[in-house]
């Protein structure tokens, strides 16, 4: 089969790398990809925001499949345009995906649906929602309704952060806004928990624990993802079905309630407290860094997975993972989340070496005259899988040591709630 994936992450590199061991596999081909990918796959100069040129690329080539890593294009309708080509395309279509787009979208079927949530309120304009904030309780927490790379997030400890909060959203920090989220928040522990979908059934496709703050003991501003492990410390036969019970099978019953169907992954992100899921938010396709941190330990095809989604035949396949443990650690450029460099060369990463249990992942890198440079905030992902976490995270930070490059930093800490404790 000729494979199209369309991403230049950390998330889109470790689909292509598994992608890469199918027997079916043909060719592959990475829109645009980055340094990582171009070991293997063909990396592809295109704007695949531009649907045309996209269309135009996949008749040439005779594509097969297009796998969409990225939440925008699946938000803006990708899958609806390439569906009406004809082409066959793995991720959920524009109307299913208001659950990342739209986090008003998701709160309200929340509401509907009896599905364990912060309280909230929804506001559309600065002075309702500054009247709300004076009587609310601290911390609370304030959100950008729509795509927001994972930074339009703020918990906020007294009224003038709130109130600031606010302001930057509705003056467009994160893009058009005409309404705003403030809801309660919630103490517990963060986990990660992912289901992919055929349209007809889903299955759990595993979990994750995220680290999300830039700074070790989990201080500092909201990144895209600084570090995970797999599976989550968290989850257990209880909890496992209190998700599916109370969150997963309602979300999807709301889908089928609004005529539609699903395919593809779904990121449930979830807050636990004394055993109890709440739901933080959904993403409608594979987390970063949790796709690098879950992948390595699947057993079963992942090609087999997803054409099995395509052609709605799920029911058929067992997803089998390895007894193991995942650890992966992020390595970002000085700077992030603020301003950084770009275009900065990264000597030496030739002599860090794949293996069956290690592996780099690379996010923010691009090649130039057979060189691997540096050109976004989170640039590359060490991921280590073992017997338990310890064993991983000091493999991951030897390795990241032995690159030595100055430009970087990275934290040390990754799973110290279960590892330090």
């Amino acid at each position: 089969m000729k494979i199209a994936i369309l991403g230049n992450g950390g998330r889109e590199h470790a689909i292509a790398s598994k992608i890469s061991k199918s027997p079916k596999l043909q060719k592959l081909y990475c829109i645009p990809g980055n340094a990582g990918t171009d070991l293997i796959a063909e990396n592809v100069e295109l704007d695949f925001h531009n649907y045309e040129s996209l269309l135009q690329f996949i008749k040439e080539k005779k594509i097969d499949l297009v796998i969409v890593g990225p939440e925008k294009p699946l938000v803006d309708g990708i899958v609806d345009f390439l569906s009406k080509e004809n082409v066959k395309v793995f991720g959920p279509n524009k109307k299913v995906s208001q659950l990342e787009g739209s986090k008003i979208f998701t709160k309200k079927i929340c509401e509907k649906y009896n599905i364990p949530t912060a309280q909230f309120g929804v506001f559309k304009t600065n002075t309702e929602a500054s009247r709300y904030l004076e009587n609310a309780n601290m911390p609370i927490v304030v959100k950008a309704d729509g795509l927001a790379s994972g930074k339009g997030v703020y918990i906020c400890e007294d009224l003038e952060s709130s109130n600031k909060a606010v302001e930057e959203i509705f003056n467009g920090k994160f893009g058009l806004a005409n309404q705003v989220l403030i809801e309660e928040f919630l103490q517990g522990d963060e986990m990660s928990y992912f289901v992919l979908s055929d349209g007809k059934i889903f299955k759990k496709f595993n979990t994750a624990q995220d680290h999300k703050r830039v700074g070790e003991g989990d201080r500092g501003k909201n990144t895209g993802g600084m570090g995970a492990y797999s599976p989550s410390g968290l989850i257990n036969a209880e909890l496992d079905k209190k998700i599916m019970t109370e969150i997963v099978n309602p979300t999807f019953e709301a889908i089928k309630d609004m005529g539609e169907s699903y395919k593809g992954f779904l990121y449930v992100g979830l807050m636990i407290k004394n055993n109890n899921p709440y739901l933080i938010e959904y993403n409608v396709r594979m987390g970063d860094p949790e796709c690098q941190t879950i992948l390595p330990l699947l057993g079963t095809d992942l090609l087999d997975l997803i054409l099995s989604c395509c052609d709605e035949t799920l029911e058929n396949q067992n997803i089998l993972w390895e007894e193991k443990k995942s650890m992966c650690v992020v390595l970002c450029s000085n700077g992030y989340p603020d301003i950084f460099k770009k275009n900065i060369e990264i000597p030496n990463i030739e002599k860090i070496k794949n293996n069956d249990s290690f592996f780099i992942y690379h996010a923010g890198t691009k090649k130039k005259d057979n060189q691997v440079y540096a050109n976004g905030g989170r640039v590359l992902n060490f991921v280590s899988i073992s017997d338990n976490l310890k064993s991983s995270r000091e493999k991951v930070i030897k390795e990241i040591e032995n690159l030595n490059w100055d430009d970087g930093f990275y934290r040390r800490d990754i799973g110290y709630k279960i590892i330090d404790k």
